[in-house]
């Protein structure tokens, strides 16, 4: 839903309630009934109803007259954007090569507002407790991608995001104030990766390099996330970095050719 601030004249409120009505279902709300629709949504009953049974009608939604769900044509509301996005395309061969290689799970994401969204990743053969697929969604300031990503941002737009998004700790580990969060992302464009050390999930590290376009624009990262446990903090760069740095050379090699994509990344 809108923060309640004024919204511009074009503003469809109706098309706004119908999407969050869509976005309440998730990967642990697969099934919802309407009094929970209308609870997460904010929505009276009745409007949650009409909203609903409208995604019944157009295939969007299945009910069974109690619960309701997702149907698989719902893909075609993220398929158009995907099926322009052609960077997950030019680079999941060499993700797919990387994660065999290093035997971890590797992703690409790009920054959406104040949030990561995840558009390439091969899992890795060891099983983490986050569940992480493409269309997966993270507070960039918790990631080693998203901090990449932040890093490279305009100054007065990283002050922006550095006011407004409240650092909420997701594990012990997170980062919850400014100046330690501001320090730790310019340091990423001195040193140019980020390692991130159990901050969004506890077991995990994550190390994430930007991914450029031919202007240098960072218009994407990716990452290699492996278990806390198997190595400590500089042996895990000292193993991956140069891994990784080479699968995103080719990506950004194979993706020169697209500027156009530009655009569609960083919007």
């Amino acid at each position: 839903m809108n923060d309640g601030g004024t919204a511009p004249v074009e503003f469809v409120q109706s098309l706004e309630r119908g999407l969050a009505v869509i976005r309440a279902f998730d990967a642990t709300h697969a099934q919802l009934t309407l009094s929970e629709v209308a609870q997460s949504t904010g929505l009276s009953r009745a409007v949650a109803r009409r909203f609903l049974h409208t995604l019944v009608a157009l295939g969007y939604v299945r009910t069974d007259g109690r619960v309701f769900a997702l149907r698989p044509r719902v893909l075609d509301l993220g398929y158009a954007y995907l099926s322009s996005l052609t960077l997950p395309e030019i680079a999941l061969p060499h993700l797919d090569r990387l994660a065999h290689q290093v035997n971890e799970a590797c992703s690409i994401t790009v920054l959406d507002e104040d949030d990561i969204v995840y558009v390439a990743r091969v899992p890795s053969p060891r099983m983490m407790s986050v569940a992480i697929r493409v269309g997966t969604r993270f507070p960039a300031y918790a990631t080693s991608t998203g901090r990449v990503l932040l890093a490279g941002r305009p100054d007065d737009w990283l002050e922006g995001y550095l006011r407004r998004v409240p650092l909420i700790p997701i594990t012990g580990n997170t980062t919850t104030h400014v100046r330690d969060l501001h320090a730790t992302v310019k340091r990423c464009t001195l040193d140019g990766y980020c390692l991130v050390d159990q901050e969004l999930e506890e077991g995990v590290r994550s190390l994430a390099i930007p991914l450029h376009a031919d202007d240098g624009t960072v218009v994407a990262a990716m990452n290699i996330s492996a278990p806390a446990n198997s190595q400590d903090p500089m042996k895990m760069v000292d193993r991956l970095l140069a891994p990784l740095q080479e699968a995103g050379r080719l990506v950004e090699e194979d993706f020169k050719f697209l500027p156009q994509q530009k655009d569609l990344l960083l919007r």
